[in-house]
């Protein structure tokens, strides 16, 4: 069955709260051959610039992102979606929020890493927009594997026929 012939599925992505974490444990168990713990959840989602968000469709978590917000980036920490609903949309839907926080002037791009042998990862975020720029050896504490660093930059090019050119920020930039 390919891609276009799913029905997407409508969700409504929200900050993650305390009582999201047991299905968030769940969906992260049958994603991921080495799964984050809750404590792994619970010391990223205590630090000031990490941010939880679920997409919830009617009273499910059917998927989630653990992200830090940087100066000039987002950087994605943990990105799944339930494996019983892959290629609904989903995970497309929780893209667009965050290139929706992205902008010309402050944060201009979205990075992660991506296991070398997570092909479905791979390929989810280079069909959404995200290119390889870089591979991490050795990168993981619980396999040999690599890690592909994958970037997707904001289209400054559409944010500039919004905004007024500016001469002297150019130049001081």
């Amino acid at each position: 069955m390919n891609a276009s012939s799913h029905q997407a599925i409508r969700v409504h992505i929200r900050w993650m709260i305390r009582r999201d974490m047991a299905e968030v444990l769940d969906i992260e168990q049958h994603c991921f051959e080495f799964p984050w713990s809750e404590e792994d959840f619970m010391r990223c989602l205590r630090q000031r610039n990490c941010i939880g968000m679920v997409a919830e469709q009617g009273d499910r978590v059917v998927g989630f992102m653990i992200y830090e917000l940087h100066k000039n980036r987002l950087h994605i920490l943990n990105f799944a979606v339930a494996t019983h609903i892959h290629r609904n949309g989903i995970g497309r839907q929780m893209i667009d929020k965050l290139v929706g926080k992205l902008s010309a002037q402050r944060r201009t791009r979205i990075t992660l890493e991506v296991r070398e042998t997570n092909l479905a990862a791979q390929l989810f975020f280079r069909d959404n927009g995200f290119r390889a720029v870089s591979v991490l050896r050795d990168y993981y504490d619980d396999s040999p594997e690599d890690a592909y660093v994958m970037q997707y930059h904001h289209r400054a090019e559409e944010a500039e026929m919004i905004l007024p050119f500016n001469r002297i920020s150019r130049l001081a930039g």
